[in-house]
C-alpha cells in the first residue's frame, strides 16, 4: 500500500460520524429561553456547519471530537453547548474550558459571558501573567465556567480553589496544541483531578492523526465531526505569494505594501519573537505605524496591544504563532506570512484569521527561493492553489 492509500485509509477511519443530525436553526435546538435571548443578541442568527452538527451531540453529554476550519464558530459551539448543560442555579464550576493562550482563553472567557448575558452566569478566565490573590478569590466565589491556559487552571486545582467535584465538562480548544508534547503531562494532571464522568469535548481546525490516537486514553465512543483535509481551506480567502528571491528583500517588499495594510486591518506573522522585534523596530525607523506581540512580552503589554488592535486604533500587527490560534478580530482581512510558517498546520491558522465567519481575506506570503517547496508542498497538502500575486491585490481587500 503507498503512503498516500495509507493516508486515505486513516482520512476514512476518521470521518463524520453516522446518524449526525444538521439542525438549521437555534430554535429547533431545544435551548433554554435565556440562553436564546442572548444567542440572538450576539447577532448569531443562524448555526454555522458546525454548530448545526456539534451542539446537540455535545449537549447531550456525549464525548465529542469537532473539528471545522477557522472561523466558522467553534467558539460559539462550545460555549453555546456549555450554557445549555450547566445549572446556574449552583454556583460551582461545573465546565473547564483549556486554550493554548492566555488571549484564546479570555477572548473564549468573553464570548461565554456575553452568550450567557440573560442566564447571569459567572465565567472566569484563570491565566497566567496576572494576580493569583484576583483569581483566588473569584473561584472562591464560585465560577459556573472556568476558561483558562493548562499551567494556572492546574495551580488552581492543586490548590484546592477551583473546586472540580462538579466539573462535568473538559474542553479542549486548539486541542491539537494542547495535546502536543508542550502542553501534553498538565492536560493529563488535569485530566485526573476531575470527576471519572467527565464529558471531553476537543475543538480544533486541525487534527492530526497522532492527536487523535491520543484521545482514545481519555474519550469514550466520541462522536466524530471531521472534516476532510483538502477541504480545509478557506473558500473566502484568495492566497498569493510574492517571490522575494532572498530573506534581506522582505523587508522593501513590506514597506511597498504599507498602503494596501492600512485599507484594512492586517496581520503579520514572523516565525521567531526575536524577528517581530527587529521587524517592528524597522518599520518604526521608517516612518511606519505598527504594532507588535510575542509571548515574551508582559500581559499587561499584551493586553493593551490586543485592546488597541480589536478598536482599530493599531491597523498593522506583527506577532507569532501566538496569534494563530483562535484569535478573531472581524476587521482584518489581510494576513501576510512575512516568514512562511514551519508545519503546514499552522499555515491554514495563521490565514484564517483573515476572512472570519465566511467574509472575504487576502493572505500574501513572501516566499524566498528555499520556501518555494514548501509552498508547492502546502498547496499539494491541501489541495489548494497559491497563486503569484497580482498588481491589483488591493482591489481584492
Amino acid at each position: 500500500m503507498s503512503r498516500l492509500d495509507r493516508q486515505k485509509d486513516k482520512d476514512a477511519q476518521f470521518e463524520t460520524s453516522k446518524g449526525i443530525k444538521t439542525i438549521s436553526s437555534f430554535d429547533q435546538m431545544k435551548l433554554k429561553e435565556d440562553l436564546l435571548r442572548g444567542i440572538y443578541a450576539y447577532n448569531f442568527e443562524k448555526p454555522s456547519a458546525i454548530q448545526q452538527r456539534a451542539i446537540m451531540p455535545i449537549t447531550t453529554g456525549r464525548d465529542v471530537i469537532a473539528q471545522a476550519q477557522s472561523g466558522t464558530g467553534k467558539t460559539g459551539t462550545l460555549g453555546i453547548s456549555i450554557l445549555q448543560r450547566i445549572d446556574t442555579g449552583l454556583r460551582e464550576t461545573q465546565a473547564l474550558v483549556l486554550s493554548p493562550t492566555r488571549e484564546l482563553a479570555v477572548q473564549t472567557q468573553k464570548v461565554i459571558s456575553s452568550l450567557g448575558e440573560y442566564m447571569r452566569v459567572h465565567c472566569h478566565a484563570c491565566i497566567g501573567g496576572t494576580k493569583m490573590g484576583s483569581d483566588i478569590q473569584k473561584l472562591e466565589f464560585g465560577q459556573h465556567i472556568v476558561s483558562g491556559t493548562p499551567g494556572r487552571v492546574y495551580d488552581m486545582l492543586k490548590r484546592r480553589v477551583l473546586r472540580s467535584r462538579n466539573i462535568k465538562m473538559l474542553v479542549l480548544d486548539e486541542a491539537d496544541q494542547l495535546l502536543d508534547r508542550g502542553f501534553k503531562d498538565q492536560i493529563y494532571d488535569i485530566y485526573r483531578h476531575l470527576p471519572p464522568t467527565t464529558q471531553v469535548v476537543l475543538l480544533s481546525a486541525t487534527l492530526p492523526h497522532d492527536v487523535l490516537d491520543l484521545t482514545q486514553k481519555f474519550m469514550t465512543e466520541p462522536v466524530r465531526i471531521l472534516v476532510k483535509r483538502d477541504e480545509l481551506t478557506l473558500e473566502g480567502i484568495s492566497q498569493f505569494f510574492v517571490n522575494v528571491e532572498k530573506d534581506d528583500w522582505k523587508f522593501e517588499t513590506l514597506c511597498d505594501l504599507y498602503d494596501s495594510l492600512t485599507i484594512t486591518q492586517a496581520v503579520i506573522f514572523c516565525n521567531t519573537r526575536a524577528k517581530v522585534d527587529w521587524l517592528a523596530r524597522q518599520m518604526e525607523d521608517a516612518n511606519f505605524t505598527v504594532s507588535s506581540m510575542h509571548g515574551e512580552m508582559l500581559q499587561k503589554e499584551r493586553d493593551g496591544v490586543m485592546q488597541k488592535f480589536r478598536q482599530g486604533a493599531s491597523r498593522v500587527l506583527i506577532t507569532t504563532d501566538i496569534w494563530a490560534r483562535g484569535i478573531d478580530v472581524q476587521q482584518v482581512s489581510l494576513v501576510i506570512n512575512y516568514d512562511m510558517c514551519a508545519n503546514r498546520e499552522n499555515y491554514i491558522h495563521r490565514i484564517g484569521r483573515s476572512g472570519r465567519f465566511g467574509r472575504k481575506g487576502v493572505a500574501i506570503n513572501f516566499v524566498t527561493s528555499e520556501d518555494i517547496k514548501l509552498l508547492r508542498d502546502i498547496e499539494q497538502y491541501y489541495g489548494t492553489q497559491i497563486d503569484e500575486m497580482p498588481m491589483n491585490v488591493t482591489d481584492l481587500i
